[in-house]
C-alpha cells in the first residue's frame, strides 16, 4: 500500500534518525520499530476493516477516524503510529507518531484533535475537502 506522510511525522522521523544517527540510548531501538511499523503499514492490500494486534482504530478519534499501529510490548518503549485511510489517493497517511511510554495517557487524550487538524489542513493543501 502507498504510504505519505505530513510534515508533523516526517519532522519527529528525521529527529529520531538523528538521534539514533548520534548514539543517544534507545534511539536505535524505537527507529528500528518505527521502520517495522512502516512495512507492516507498506504490505498491506487493503484499508482495515477490524481491529489486529498491530493495527487498532483509536476510540478517541475526532471528525475523521484514526488508527493506531503499536508494536509488542517492549519494557520502556511504545512507539504509536497515528495513520488515517482517505477515501482518495494516497491510501494512507502517517499523521504523528510518539513515544507513549513517555507520555502516557495523555498522548491517546490528545490524538482526535491533533489528528482532525493535520487531516484538515492536508485536505487544504489537496484543494479539496473530505468528511
Amino acid at each position: 500500500m502507498l504510504i505519505d506522510w505530513s510534515s508533523n511525522f516526517g519532522s519527529w522521523l528525521d529527529l529520531l534518525e538523528s538521534q539514533a544517527d548520534a548514539g543517544q540510548p534507545g534511539a536505535q531501538e524505537r527507529l528500528d520499530i518505527v521502520l517495522a511499523q512502516l512495512s507492516y503499514l507498506q504490505e498491506l492490500k487493503d484499508p482495515p476493516e477490524a481491529d489486529t494486534p498491530t493495527l487498532r482504530r483509536v476510540r478517541q478519534s475526532g471528525a475523521y477516524p484514526v488508527w493506531r499501529v503499536s508494536h509488542p510490548y517492549r519494557e520502556g518503549v511504545a512507539i504509536r503510529l497515528i495513520v488515517w485511510f482517505p477515501a482518495e489517493a494516497p491510501p494512507m497517511i502517517i499523521l504523528f507518531a510518539n513515544d507513549k511510554a513517555v507520555m502516557g495517557d495523555v498522548f491517546y487524550d490528545s490524538v482526535g484533535s491533533r489528528a482532525d487538524q493535520i487531516i484538515k489542513a492536508f485536505l487544504r493543501a489537496q484543494g479539496g475537502t473530505q468528511a
